[in-house]
């Protein structure tokens, strides 16, 4: 650090989120990769089957854009997971729907999710856990709800020195 180098007067909140999520996401995808899936797979999966969904419904609740969205449910499709359905109350429409087998997985997936959830969890005391998912859902439902439009998003964590 040179003596040009701002001084912080907080922490490092940016990082301290984009690193655990860049390392959560890591490793959920060598998790569900155990089985076939990727996280975007196993989101759909498991959205389609609450109800019928769109293809746009789904990539909404994903964060997906469309051209992902289309590459992820014809990887479902030929894995024979989901297909591509007319809606039963849109005739124009088409829904993602889950075949059996793609129910099956989607709830070995679920497990590998919930499994990665509790070990990431682990390495804190337990009121600690609560007090951390209190404060993210705190934060998800408040002054983190919305994102902003910015010129250049950024699409992955900054790495520590």
């Amino acid at each position: 650090m040179t003596a040009m180098t701002p001084a912080r007067t907080e922490p490092d909140l940016s990082f301290l989120l984009d690193h655990t999520s860049h390392v959560l996401r890591s490793k959920m995808s060598a998790a569900l990769a155990e089985i076939g899936l990727t996280a975007r797979m196993h989101c759909v999966l498991v959205h389609a089957l609450e109800e019928e969904r769109t293809q746009i419904q789904l990539a909404e609740i994903g964060d997906m854009d469309k051209t992902t969205m289309v590459v992820t449910v014809d990887a479902l499709e030929k894995a024979g997971l989901a297909e591509r359905r007319p809606s039963s109350t849109d005739r124009r429409a088409r829904v993602v729907a889950v075949t059996d087998e793609g129910a099956r997985v989607a709830g070995r997936s679920q497990k590998i999710v919930d499994r990665v959830h509790r070990e990431a969890l682990a390495a804190l005391p337990e009121t600690d856990r609560k007090a951390l998912l209190r404060t993210l859902n705190h934060l998800v439902g408040d002054s983190l709800a919305t994102p902003v439009e910015a010129p250049r998003s950024a699409r992955r964590a900054r790495q520590p020195k």
